[in-house]
């Protein structure tokens, strides 16, 4: 998966994007560009996270890959619910492409969300699933972004020094469809 950073008006940005409501899996949910490592992608531990997020993330938002600079690869991440092993690659568009959805069947919308934004106190909440899942959320771009997606989002504002404290009790209720 592709953590991407770029630079916008009112200082850096997070790409998302919103996956179709027709999918089996995650259907609807914000998400970073990202899938599974193809045969070709090479080593699970090497460079096969990094080529794999850049091929997933050039698929899903048509991002051309050549303008983006990796500056790390996380440690690989177990998702129980979904049985994923993840690797968020993290990187910086330092040469802006244009992006939108390159199959509709796959991908609804692609956006981007202000580093402060995410940030504000005013925009994160605790999501409260109906299947008991709890965790840190934040209502953006007319959605909430919610599940791994946010709290790897939480965790990333917290280590780089820009999370703003906040109500940690305001409680976001994820419809059934979420």
């Amino acid at each position: 998966m592709l953590v991407l950073f770029g630079e916008g008006a009112s200082g850096p940005e997070l790409l998302l994007l919103q996956r179709a409501t027709s999918l089996r899996a995650h259907a609807g949910q914000p998400s970073f560009p990202g899938g599974a490592l193809d045969p070709g992608d090479g080593d699970p531990e090497g460079e096969g996270p990094l080529r794999a997020a850049l091929r997933e993330a050039a698929e899903e938002t048509g991002l051309d890959p050549t303008g983006v600079r990796i500056f790390a690869t996380l440690p690989r991440l177990y998702i129980p619910v979904s049985g994923f092993v993840v690797s968020p690659v993290l990187g910086w568009w330092r040469d802006p492409s244009p992006v939108a959805p390159m199959d509709p069947a796959e991908t609804a919308r692609v956006f981007s969300v202000p580093v402060t934004v995410l940030a504000s106190a005013a925009k994160r909440g605790t999501a409260i699933h109906p299947r008991g899942y709890r965790g840190p959320c934040f209502e953006v771009a007319d959605t909430v972004v919610w599940g791994f997606t946010a709290g790897l989002i939480d965790r990333i504002l917290y280590y780089a020094g820009w999370e703003e404290p906040w109500d940690h009790e305001r409680e976001i209720p994820l419809d059934h469809g979420a």
